[in-house]
Order: structure tokens, then sequence, then C-alpha cells
């Protein structure tokens, strides 16, 4: 019935007791479906064997703006031919992050460009990562064509019958407004947990102002853990406290936004 829409089974600080554990969780849990997401090539490469190996999971490939000092000519060929894989339906997670700065800002902007690219190309969705960069972000994405009219050509109109260009800003962290305008322009807003925390007041804005049919939920697992279990790792049974918070505030139950989650998320992905 949840459709965690972001998590990192492949997350390389776990052993492989604890991936074990994370995976029957979701197994034993109400997560029908979970998007295992690429950082770099070893976390892709593992995205896409865990796709091959549960019913459930589904992959993206791609490299973060974290590790885009990493991206050489050859990574990025092997991210183009894991692309090709069964059961990956996205170039992701890519973009920007002026916070932490791993990587230098011109090689972040370079590595997100050419996976816009790639994205284009392959007629893929793509998974957006925006930390203190939201300008450059949206700038990057319009001139490199993730809104144009053939992008939303490719792909199923969205519920509403406006195009649908198959972009995702994951863990969506900006402003309501800002909000607005992605999804005028074909996004998707995936919220994560930090809209339960008390401190954030941005969050809970966005989910006022962005109709259901335009959000998704993720656990971005195993960070970024919803009250009331925060201290713990996250992981994707825990999807189920950001879609009761997405209720309380829309008015709505919380059986309608798992559906409804469920559904976008589908469609989204292009998942049958």
């Amino acid at each position: 019935m949840l459709f965690d829409s972001h998590t990192h089974i492949n997350h390389q600080g776990y052993s492989k007791e604890e991936r074990d554990a994370v995976v029957e969780a979701i197994e034993k849990s109400d997560v029908s479906y979970a998007v295992d997401i690429g950082c770099d090539l070893a976390t892709s490469k593992m995205a896409v064997e865990h796709a091959d190996k549960y019913s459930w999971c589904y992959a993206t490939v791609g490299y973060h703006p974290h590790d885009a000092k990493e991206m050489d000519d050859l990574s990025f060929e092997m991210i183009r031919m894991l692309a090709s894989k069964n059961k990956v339906v996205a170039i992701g997670e890519i973009g920007l992050d002026f916070h932490y700065d791993h990587s230098p800002r011109d090689i972040q902007e370079e590595c997100f460009r050419k996976q816009i690219q790639l994205a284009l190309e392959l007629k893929l969705p793509m998974v957006i990562h925006s930390r203190d960069a939201d300008e450059r972000t949206l700038t990057i994405l319009k001139e490199e064509g993730a809104f144009s009219d053939e992008r939303k050509s490719q792909f199923p109109p969205k519920k509403d019958g406006k195009g649908d260009a198959r972009v995702l800003l994951h863990c969506y962290s900006g402003s309501a407004e800002l909000a607005e305008q992605y999804v005028r322009l074909g996004a998707t807003i995936s919220i994560a947990g930090p809209l339960t925390y008390k401190s954030n007041k941005k969050t809970p804005r966005v989910v006022e102002s962005v109709d259901i049919d335009n959000l998704l939920i993720e656990t971005d697992a195993p960070y970024l853990t919803p009250e009331p279990l925060r201290g713990k790792k996250n992981m994707s049974p825990y999807v189920e406290h950001t879609a009761r918070r997405i209720a309380l505030i829309k008015g709505i139950s919380f059986e309608e936004v798992a559906k409804a989650t469920l559904e976008n998320g589908k469609r989204f992905f292009g998942i049958s």
C-alpha cells in the first residue's frame, strides 16, 4: 500500500546483516514498492542487483553531486550501460549540493548537465538532489531542456491532463512558491521525514499548496528518520509517518494518501 520513492538499501555503511534486516523489515511491512537510489557507480550497480533480486524493488543509476568529482568518461559510460538493465526506472540521484560542496561546484554542474542529457536521451525519469542550490538547479534543468514540450510529449500526461516532465524533486526542502513553479513546469515533489519535525515550517506549507496528485513520499533511508522515531536509522516502513502527516495537513485519510502516492509513484517511474 505504501511506495517509498527514495531509499538507499545499497548504503555502503551497512553490514550484510544490517542490509538483510532492512530487506526483511520491508518484506514484513505495508511497503509495496521501494526505489533503491544510486549515488555513484558502486551503489548504482548494487541497486540494479537488488532490483533484480526483489520483486518490490526498483533501481535508479547516477552520480550524486557529492560524488561528481569521481565521474569520469568510463564511469559515465558504465552508468549509461546500467541504465538499460531490467527495472532501472530513472537517472538519479543527480543535481547540486552547495551546502557541503564535497565536489567543486563547476564539476557538480558539469556532471549534472551530462546526466540530465542522458535521461533525455534514454527517455527516463530523473531524480533531483538540490541543497542550498535552488536557483542554479532550476536554471540548469531549464537550460538542458528537462521541461521542454518535446520531453513532456514522451510521457503520458498527469492526471490533471498537464504535461509530465518526469522530473522528481527528492526530499524537497524549498519554498511552497518554488514547488508550485516546479509543478507548473511538469515536475513532481517528493516529501520526506523532515515534514514531521516540529522545527520545519516550510514543508507543511508545500504540502498544503501542492495537489496530492503531484506528490510522492520517501524515506531517504537510512537518513532523515521521521518523528517519533528520530535517533534510529531510517528504513522504508517508516514512510508511513510521513504519509500520516500529509493526511493530517491535507485533512484526508491516511489511506487516501497511501493510495494516491502509490499510484503517483507507479505512474512516475513507469511501473505497471
